[in-house]
Order: C-alpha cells, then structure tokens, then sequence
C-alpha cells in the first residue's frame, strides 16, 4: 500500500471507529482465528468473552498491530490499516496507534520510572509540552482514586493501583477507543472491583472500549454488545441480555453454567 490511507469508500452513516472483517490468522499448522468479523462503535463497550485458547487474546493483539494478520481487513474509522492481509506502511501504522490505548493483564509498567513519569513519558516523547503532561498525568491520577501516588514507584503500589496506573497511561494520549486485555486476571477479588469500578466510570463517559473478559457479571452489566468466541470464531454475537439471558446457542449455555450470572 502507498503511503497514503485509503479509505472504504462507503456513504451514509459515519463508519465504525473499529471495523474487522475475515480476519484469519494462524501460527504453523494451527488455525487462530478463522473468518472473524466484528465492528465497534463510537461510545460503545465490546466485552469478547469465551474459553482460554478460544483465540481473544490473539485478536485484540492483531487489532492493535502488535501480531499481524494473516489475511482480511482492519479499518479505523473506515481507514484500512490492512486490506486482504496486506498492511499499510510503518509510517501509516504509527499513525493509527495513536489512536488507541491497550490495558495488559500484567500491568507492563516501567519499574524505574516514578507513577507519574509512567503516564507522562509517551505524550512528552510525542511532543506534549511537559508541563501540560503533568497536569493532565495529576488529573487522570485524581480520576483514578490515586492522588499522592506521584512520586511512588510500581513496586510500592498493589496490583489494583498499578492497573490503575496503567489505565492512566493509556487515557494520557487521549485515545479514541480503549482496549482492555483481562485487565483484571492477575488480581484478586477485592483489587478486582476497584478496577471494573474504573472501567465502568469510562464506560458512564462514553469512552469507546474493547474489553477481553471473565467477569461476566460485569460484561452484562456495562457492555453495548457482547462477543462469545471459541475455537477461533466468534459463535455469537449481541446484545448483552441476547447472550447471557436469551441465548439459543448450546455452546454459550455450556460455557455460562460455569460462572454466577
């Protein structure tokens, strides 16, 4: 592809700001992802649900450029980020990063950078004044529940708060839409409410997220659409109550009688 961003061509309403269609990916012999389509729309919040190895994980990491794909389409607001497998260039890619914000289970945080220089150091590197950095770092720290964490380090910060931090990281370039991939696994029961308590508070905010969960009560509650995957495709698709009250596919049952609803 050239370097200039193409787009869809399409009229009419405004395009989803995330678009994949026949997404395909494999590692050797064994097939991913088989022919995943799906779409999100701005303000809403896309909880992907289904069994480990059901593939979720892999395509949250292909939609923010950190896998490839092995053939279909990406597009962000209706611009192909790749069309038919074939990727737009580093450039054009850099470009549609700045888009997005990705949560890790893991946190990811940089252990010898303070909290606040964690959330500052990709806006500055993106020529954000600093002192502008740091307002907007000591605003989503508030936002957060974590005023006086400024100048601690990861380590001195429980699981639930470095989440949080990491959530502050990701809202500091002001991304279009927010990705969150089992944000809440590496944490126990009680460091796990504060987290969905934040993800919720987005969520009452209209920011546009993308979570890959287990907390079903909590993808009922909160999400506009609900995805099921498992063995590489998405089995259903829909609106929360379709899915976790209504479903007609045995599959999804089976996987729902194992949590609390």
């Amino acid at each position: 592809m050239t370097d200039t961003m193409i787009n869809t061509g399409e009229t009419g309403s405004a395009p989803s700001i995330l678009a994949i269609r026949g997404l395909q990916k494999s590692f050797g012999s064994l097939s991913v992802l088989k022919d995943i389509s799906l779409s999100v729309e701005r303000g809403n919040v896309v909880s992907i649900i289904g069994p480990s190895g059901s593939g979720k994980s892999t395509l949250l990491r292909i939609a923010t450029f950190l896998e490839t794909g092995d053939g279909g389409d990406i597009l962000y607001d209706g611009q192909y980020a790749m069309h038919n497998g074939v990727y737009v260039s580093k450039k054009e890619l850099n470009t549609f990063r700045t888009r997005f914000g990705l949560v890790f289970q893991n946190f990811n945080l940089f252990p010898h950078y303070s909290v606040l220089k964690n959330i500052t150091e990709a806006p500055i590197l993106h020529g954000e004044n600093k002192e502008a950095a740091r307002e907007r770092g000591m605003e989503l720290l508030k936002k957060m529940g974590l005023e006086g964490k400024e100048n601690a380090y990861p380590c001195q910060l429980s699981g639930g708060q470095q989440q949080r931090v990491a959530i502050a990281r990701a809202l500091a370039m002001n991304p279009e839409i927010l990705f969150f991939d089992e944000p809440t696994s590496a944490l126990d029961p009680e460091l796990t409410g504060e987290v969905l308590k934040v993800i919720r508070q987005l969520a009452e905010e209209k920011m546009t997220m993308v979570v890959v969960t287990h907390e079903m009560p909590f993808a009922r509650a909160v999400s506009n659409h609900v995805i099921f995957m498992d063995g590489g495709v998405i089995v259903e698709q829909g609106h929360p109550e379709a899915v976790f009250g209504a479903t007609t596919q045995e599959r999804t049952k089976q996987f729902l009688r194992n949590y609390k609803q």
